[in-house]
């Protein structure tokens, strides 16, 4: 009887142990399945999520600055050290800094020394610092600094025309990201060459001026001329790409110095639908371009009266140091005579985004700022052909010319090859006289057809017709009218001498014919560097100013080239 007692409840107590031991792995494997839900929910998360679920005090660094880390430590150290800093630097930034404002102030200032220097008792705060992953010949990082001081500046300025001003340096306020490069590499302490400093981004740069026992507003030109001094100062002598190198150990360090590395070329070809500033009559634009924005680096166009949709047509040149962080800067501006241009807007191009030896055409939507856009207002458009040519450069085109001629860039591109003897000193053959190789040829247009035309009539229809004129040359030439057609087909012919290729212009406009007059439809305009290029291109090309529409074409140009002195 006991046996069969003990035989029972062993089995009861081995059924209930299996059971027990099935219910906790399925409950682990639920909790299992449970956290894995857990973390992919987690793991989508943003970072305005967290923070709806954590108070501040609870936020690890890398939550805030996956990138960027937070430099707290240095700013308490840089708090303590700052008296002793003030006191060292600032002999040292006047005896720096003075021969620089020298080399840069305006015409209209004699003289620019430091009367007083000190960097007052506000320690400037380091945001965050990251590295960049470059290459693996050194190391960089970048601190982010922002200073909001109290330093107490006093220049003594001489005019030209004699007259003596202690001005007050106040309220200045800065934020930027500072380079710091570490390269090369090497196997003694402390284990890098040289390093390079530069002013890699500045974002905000304000101060104000006031003469000591007057105001700077009551002697015109003086203002700008010492803000214009300060900023180019800062502009050429720290700013990105420019850099300051310190040889840690003894060496060649030349290679790290700042180098021009190739020419971008700029064709301005136009603005269109640009904001209209005046309030009687049209804005009166003109452009300024630049890379790097100096004074003496700053190209200005001519200015276009009375016009939303100007053309231009110039031609720049530029020095490029760095193709992978430079970026070439356009603004558009209202010409308000004697009184302060007003901007329309401005766009920028990075050069990293330019094939080099091909030309790129773009069109730029204009914006009020470059930094925050948070403006959609249509501010119009620029149109700008685009070229950059790296020194060195093999670009596989044949001269057909003497090869003694000396060319612009754009030049070559089209007709030569860039080698580094052809491109050594910059400044030195900026100086030289040189002959201009003009590329004239016959420049042969086929009008082909429209399609898509917007209607004109009351029935729905137009009767176009295209009239197209070389912009310097001011030749003429019409199509015949087609009749009661949104995509009319012509296929006629036309051959126009063109002087030089390079910097003139086709116009194309088309219009639908009435009895006693013509009503403008659109225009495609279109320099001829590409044709140039390439000898002959067929393509649609939209037509501006039109609802809808686009012209079909064919362009051959047949070279003959001459020469001429300038």
């Amino acid at each position: 009887m006991s046996f069969f007692v003990g035989l029972v409840m062993g089995i009861a107590f081995g059924i209930g142990l299996v059971m027990a031991f099935v219910r906790f792995e399925n409950s682990r494997a639920k909790q299992r399945s449970e956290l894995a839900a857990a973390v992919a929910a987690f793991s989508k998360m943003t970072i305005q999520d967290i923070r709806k679920l954590l108070p501040p005090e609870f936020y690890p660094s890398w939550v805030v600055f996956s990138q960027r880390q937070k430099l707290t430590w240095l700013n308490l150290e840089l708090t303590k050290i700052w008296p002793y800093v003030n006191e060292a630097a600032s002999e040292l930034i006047k005896t720096s800094v003075e021969p620089i404002l020298e080399q840069y102030r305006s015409a209209i200032l004699g003289s620019l020394k430091f009367s007083k220097l000190t960097l007052g008792t506000v320690a400037p705060q380091f945001t965050g610092v990251s590295t960049i992953d470059d290459d693996s010949s050194g190391i960089t990082l970048e601190l982010e600094m922002q200073w909001d001081g109290n330093p107490n500046i006093v220049l003594d300025i001489q005019t030209t025309f004699g007259m003596a001003l202690p001005v007050q340096v106040k309220n200045i306020g800065f934020t930027g990201v500072f380079r710091i490069i570490c390269r090369p590499l090497v196997d003694q302490f402390p284990c890098f060459g040289a390093v390079s400093y530069s002013l890699r981004e500045k974002k905000k740069l304000d101060f104000t001026l006031k003469v000591i026992g007057g105001e700077i507003s009551a002697i015109p030109g003086i203002s700008d001329a010492i803000e214009g001094t300060i900023r180019d100062a800062i502009e050429d002598s720290i700013t990105w790409p420019v850099r300051k190198v310190i040889p840690i150990i003894p060496g060649d360090y030349s290679d790290l110095e700042l180098k021009p590395v190739g020419v971008l070329e700029v064709k301005l070809v136009q603005a269109r639908d640009l904001t209209n500033k005046d309030i009687v009559g049209k804005s009166d634009p003109f452009a300024e371009l630049y890379i790097r924005p100096l004074r003496d680096r700053i190209k200005r166009s001519k200015t276009i009266n009375n016009d939303l949709n100007p053309i231009w047509n110039e031609h720049y040149e530029f020095i490029v140091e760095d193709s992978s962080t430079q970026h070439l800067t356009v603004k558009i501006y209202d010409d308000e005579g004697i009184q302060k241009a007003e901007l329309i807007g401005c766009a920028r191009v990075s050069l990293r985004d330019l094939e080099p030896g091909k030309v790129k055409d773009v069109w730029l939507n204009l914006v009020k700022d470059l930094e925050v856009q948070r403006d959609r207002k249509n501010r119009g458009q620029v149109h700008l052909e685009l070229l950059y040519c790296p020194f060195g450069m093999q670009n596989g085109f044949v001269n057909p010319f003497a090869s003694k001629v000396s060319m612009t860039s754009l030049e070559k591109v089209l007709k030569s090859e860039v080698n580094g003897s052809e491109a050594g000193d910059i400044e030195g053959k900026a100086k030289q006289r040189k002959r201009d190789v003009i590329l004239r040829g016959v420049l042969s247009v086929t009008v082909i057809s429209a399609e898509d035309l917007p209607a004109m009539d009351l029935m729905g229809k137009a009767d176009p017709f295209v009239a197209l004129t070389m912009k310097k040359t001011e030749t003429k030439y019409k199509t015949r009218v087609v009749n009661d057609s949104l995509n009319p087909t012509w296929n006629q012919t036309f051959d126009f001498v063109v002087e030089d290729g390079l910097h003139d212009m086709l116009i194309l406009e088309v219009y639908d014919h009435d009895t006693f007059r013509k009503d403008y439809i659109g225009r495609c305009i279109m320099t001829l560097t590409r044709v140039v290029l390439e000898g002959e291109i067929t393509d649609s090309f939209p037509l501006e100013g039109a609802k809808s529409g686009k012209l079909n074409l064919h362009l051959k140009w047949m070279p003959q080239p001459i020469y001429r002195d300038s």
